[in-house]
């Protein structure tokens, strides 16, 4: 099969490699259809993690089932999937617990694993013809009758649809607050779509791309344009200096200053100025614990300089982590099918797979109009 190949910094092909195979009679083989490019990817793209060479990228993942194990009992042949990028075995104690981003099982030492992703197992990504599903059963989300026509929607179940639902969630959003979402990359954005379907009276999106904010506004929220100024005080400006309810770090520790240097605090310190005393922040955006090629000697182990001290006299809240995507994915698959979400509307590109390389290239730069990348292994 053809599956997009990482080879080292900035450099990946798209290469024929062994089809994959039922290991184990809890498994599946799906057939991709739609298969992202993820913000995530691009970390490992640059060089910044330790994902060997070799290694298929894809973690955001959708296709029909073309095999099935013999233990599977509730997966068919020709049903049409979406798989959560977390990796769960459905019987540990987080996943029981449904923290299905922390299974203790799927990659033994520590806990979480991913499709195609550095330190998170061995499982290879999507972003490929073909790709091996373990504990199918549990992993994969069968879709609807509508599919085909929605699959552009349904396949943003796999990974930034909840991730900015629970960006959202982890601030403890509530109807008729206001929040802030700092990054409008593709999470950022569902951050500000999931927002606006749960009620938030204000969305401020912080970004430095006109093509990005120019799609923030037209999805209802208020855009904040770092490149004027300092954003936190943006925020408190156009809120009487009250700030926001809540927030949202949707970057990750390669966030970049408003004049463009990486300070992998800056989004963090900005949210605790932007937030209201007693206000929650939500972390979804990638922090990793060491980050070698840094250019800060404190990112390099995992650490940043915090403002806690202004975090602990307001009283603020955080929640962090990556998203446990099954706790939410079937609730938001019926917003979908019942059009009450269309997350789709921030795709930019959809691409044969063997245009991967230059997607790579385009969404890496973060060129005009490169939003968010589908790759269809069929096209």
């Amino acid at each position: 099969m053809k599956a997009v190949v990482y080879n080292g910094p900035k450099d990946v092909s798209v290469n024929t490699i062994d089809d994959p195979k039922i290991e184990k009679q809890t498994d599946v083989i799906i057939r991709l259809t739609s298969t992202n490019i993820c913000g995530s990817d691009l970390h490992m793209y640059e060089g910044r993690t330790s994902f060997e060479k070799g290694r298929v990228f894809g973690h955001e993942n959708l296709g029909e089932v073309v095999e099935v194990g013999a233990a599977v009992d509730r997966i068919k042949k020709g049903d049409r999937v979406c798989l959560p990028f977390n990796v769960g075995c459905g019987f540990c104690e987080n996943c029981e617990r449904g923290l299905t981003g922390f299974c203790l099982t799927t990659n033994p030492g520590t806990a979480g694993a991913a499709y195609g992703f550095a330190e998170m197992g061995p499982w290879q990504g999507g972003q490929a013809e073909l790709m091996r599903v373990p504990y199918a059963d549990f992993n994969c989300l069968k879709l609807p009758e509508d599919a085909e026509e929605k699959e552009d929607d349904y396949v943003m179940l796999s990974d930034i649809f909840p991730t900015g639902w629970h960006g959202v969630e982890l601030s403890g959003f509530l109807p008729g607050e206001s929040i802030a979402i700092y990054g409008a990359g593709p999470v950022g954005l569902m951050a500000a779509h999931s927002a606006e379907i749960r009620g938030a009276s204000q969305i401020f999106v912080v970004d430095t791309h006109d093509d990005r904010l120019k799609l923030a506004e037209a999805m209802g929220a208020i855009p904040i344009d770092m490149r004027k100024g300092d954003p936190a005080q943006q925020i408190l400006d156009a809120t009487g200096g009250l700030g926001t309810d809540r927030g949202v770090e949707a970057v990750g520790y390669q966030c970049c200053d408003l004049h463009g240097k990486e300070r992998s605090n800056y989004t963090m310190n900005c949210l605790v100025k932007s937030t209201k005393a007693t206000g929650g922040i939500g972390v979804v955006g990638v922090f990793v614990p060491e980050d070698p090629n840094a250019p800060d000697d404190l990112q390099k182990e995992g650490k940043m300089a915090f403002d806690f001290g202004n975090f602990w006299f307001k009283g603020q809240k955080i929640g962090t982590g990556q998203c446990n995507v099954k706790h939410y994915n079937r609730r938001l698959m019926k917003l979908i099918e019942q059009d009450r979400a269309n997350p789709a509307q921030i795709i930019s590109h959809r691409l044969p797979l063997d245009q991967a390389p230059e997607a790579f290239k385009h969404f890496d730069e973060r060129d005009d109009g490169w939003t968010k990348v589908v790759l269809k292994p069929g096209m």
